[in-house]
């Protein structure tokens, strides 16, 4: 799959050293080569939570069966 920025995708993994959970939402905001890229996660009051480097193995494309939902941070 190849991504560009601003692309929605979801967290194929748990990450609970930044508080994220498999399923969590996020958007790509900065492409550093195929194989690596800035993912912004935000909190549901639109503050940024983590913005972390990832790679495609991380994520995937967020599609039309995904729903979002929201939880509260431990």
């Amino acid at each position: 799959m190849t991504y560009r920025e601003l692309d929605t995708v979801v967290l194929n993994r748990d990450l609970p050293e930044h508080g994220l959970l498999r399923g969590d939402v996020g958007a790509i905001v900065h492409l550093h080569a195929p194989d690596a890229f800035e993912v912004e996660f935000v909190r549901a009051s639109g503050r940024t939570h983590a913005l972390l480097t990832l790679s495609p193995g991380d994520v995937r494309a967020a599609d039309d069966r995904d729903l979002v939902a929201v939880r509260s941070l431990q």
